[in-house]
């Protein structure tokens, strides 16, 4: 079957797809997006999530003919759509009021953003978001393998809520496993992100 689906900005058509065929094999394998890991294949690790329709899923479980005229956003496309999100308003989860609501931004927001033409499709050259930068500057980044995730899930945390408890990092970064860094770093990047963009607004 023929799927037809946008990811990071961009209409994308993947030919021949089977089935059983998740959307992780489409993204990594027939679109050439590696960001997203293939550890588990079971959704117990994380380290496949993306955004689809704004909501972070596990791409290991979404059959691929599941997204036929969705949105979807990699690792990739993270940059690009934080700072479209900023530029409509919805940076640091609404202002700082808390959150906007369990979805975050709507769907027509979410598609108001496209990539610019001179935009790589590996996101090079696209100026970090503030939860990537943070994951560096904290030190959260090793070997690398759960990084994608983490951020993906770190960035919609804090979409939802711009000032999250502990608790609420911790219960929002469940599903995402990490054999190097212990988490503590982890955690300390997704505060330093939720700082940085309460000193934004």
């Amino acid at each position: 079957m023929r799927v037809n689906f946008t990811v990071n900005g961009r209409q994308q058509e993947a030919d021949d797809v089977w089935e059983g065929e998740s959307l992780l094999y489409v993204l990594r394998e027939r679109l050439g997006l590696p960001g997203s890991k293939n550890a588990c294949e079971q959704g117990e690790c994380g380290s496949c999530t993306v955004r689809l329709d704004g909501v972070p899923v596990c791409s290991c479980l979404v059959a691929a003919g599941q997204v036929e005229g969705r949105d979807v956003v990699t690792v990739e496309g993270l940059a690009e759509f934080s700072k479209q999100r900023d530029e409509h308003g919805h940076g640091g989860a609404c202002g700082t009021g808390g959150g906007c609501g369990s979805k975050g931004v709507s769907l027509d927001a979410a598609k108001q953003w496209q990539a610019k033409p001179a935009d790589s499709q590996t996101g090079e050259g696209t100026p970090l978001s503030t939860i990537q930068q943070a994951f560096i500057d904290a030190g959260a980044v090793q070997c690398g393998f759960c990084t994608p995730g983490l951020l993906i899930q770190a960035d919609a945390l804090l979409e939802e809520k711009s000032d999250p408890s502990d608790q609420d990092i911790r219960e929002a970064l469940s599903g995402n496993l990490c054999r190097c860094t212990g988490y503590e770093k982890i955690l300390d990047a997704v505060r330093l992100a939720a700082a940085r963009q309460s000193e934004a607004v």
